[in-house]
């Protein structure tokens, strides 16, 4: 950057780009291409032996997608980035990278339906065991543990509980015994910053409230470059034996002249080679743009979403309200630990009439859109046990804190007393 500054609101304007050498164009350019030319035979040999850094084909990376990983990397203040083409390839990538068959995780009970299924079933299938465990009591991650552990994982603000992850406590008890915690910050950007609290990685749905305008599936994993997965050779071999899949490498060896990214490079030259979940160039450019307005985009999200929780406390149909502000005890201490500058979009109630009433909750309203996604510019609402979360379990269901009259709201910019008139008439209509 021209300036040094950890400031949110002029990394995401200003990290990773300045102007284009050749044009002078300032704003970011859509290389919509797949392939690069070389200089020599000599040029493509380092690319490929990773004596030098650059571009060899999109599937690997792309300058216009570079600039978005730098972005996220200085926001975040990690080491380095890696943008992958949805959130859920971002969530399997950074668990495939450390567990192959036989090993384990250790994840939080209070996830999004979709990471849920991936952990329980999909990565089952591949031979990587997902242990659920209550992050309440932050032990739990330790009393899981065993010699095959290679991460923890957990949600900042997990989608729907809304119940703040303990953080620095778990990261703690990882860091002792050499397992890292993977964070998925994606309902808490600018809000919460968890390599600051000793996470290790951070993974984002970008198609959330990053790119912001409900444009572009994306995905990003930040390597946080603070873990000395030397250290625990023994409990990460992945890192620390050579890789067969790319000349017999030992990463954490291979990459010392770059930086301590052993982690990411892992990835983009394995998984992201092999699977080839790579953002297209023109989402890359999408999602930049709804990057440079996060900052100012999160705290009217914030003050919206604030304003609603206070107005739906004393609605005579609404049992409870689901909400970091509304909570106390243990649970309102993490939210305001981690949070800052407000306590997210995102809000649930408990309906009375159960799932009937949040059935035709939902029918009735006109301003929100009834869309499974969240962290749009726009207001959206979803009823999560007949949709997000319906693949599970009603005991799973529960466990992730989804019941039956349960609604999810994401709430967007617009005026307030339009958002606040659509929940009226909706009310009204069950």
């Amino acid at each position: 950057m021209a300036v040094e500054t950890k400031r949110p609101e002029t990394i995401v304007l200003h990290a990773g780009w300045r102007a284009d050498p050749a044009t002078g164009a300032v704003a970011p350019p859509i290389y919509q291409t797949t392939s690069y030319q070389f200089r020599d035979t000599e040029h493509a040999a380092n690319l490929f032996a990773l004596k030098e850094l650059g571009n060899i084909y999109t599937r690997l990376g792309n300058p216009t997608t570079d600039i978005l990983e730098q972005r996220l990397a200085a926001l975040e203040g990690g080491a380095a980035a890696l943008c992958v083409s949805s959130g859920q390839a971002a969530s399997a990538f950074a668990v495939q990278n450390l567990a192959r068959v036989g090993d384990n995780i250790v994840s939080s009970t209070d996830l999004y339906g979709g990471t849920w299924n991936l952990f329980a079933n999909t990565l089952k299938d591949q031979g990587i065991e997902v242990r659920f465990v209550d992050p309440s009591d932050p032990e739990n991650f330790r009393r899981a543990t065993d010699s095959r552990t290679r991460a923890f994982f957990a949600e900042t603000l997990p989608n729907p509980k809304l119940a703040v992850f303990p953080i620095a406590e778990v990261a703690a008890i990882g860091r002792e015994i050499g397992v890292p915690l993977i964070m998925d910050n994606t309902a808490a950007p600018i809000l919460a910053r968890p390599l600051d609290h000793g996470a290790a990685v951070v993974v984002y749905s970008t198609t959330k409230f990053i790119g912001g305008h409900g444009t572009s599936i994306g995905g990003a994993i930040i390597d946080g470059g603070n873990f000395d997965w030397e250290k625990f050779a023994e409990r990460q071999p992945a890192l620390n034996t050579p890789d067969p899949s790319y000349h017999g490498a030992i990463w954490t060896q291979a990459v010392k002249p770059i930086g301590p990214v052993a982690y990411i490079i892992k990835i983009r030259t394995t998984l992201l080679r092999d699977l080839g979940a790579a953002p297209s160039p023109f989402n890359s450019f999408l999602t930049l743009q709804g990057l440079e307005t996060l900052p100012l985009r999160m705290e009217r999200h914030c003050q919206n979403a604030t304003a609603v929780v206070h107005w739906l406390a004393k609605r005579p149909e609404i049992v409870k309200v689901i909400h970091p502000s509304q909570q106390s005890g243990e649970t309102r201490a993490r939210a305001d630990k981690y949070l800052k500058g407000g306590y997210g979009a995102l809000l649930g109630f408990e309906l009375a009439g159960g799932a009937t009433a949040g059935k035709k909750f939902i029918d009735a309203l006109k301003l929100f859109y009834h869309v499974a996604n969240i962290g749009d510019a726009r207001s959206l609402a979803i009823h999560p046990a007949s949709t997000t979360h319906s693949q599970l379990a009603e005991e799973a269901q529960l466990a992730t804190g989804v019941s039956p009259g349960y609604v999810r709201l994401s709430v967007g910019l617009e005026h307030i007393d339009d958002i606040l008139a659509d929940l009226d008439q909706a009310l009204k209509a069950i």
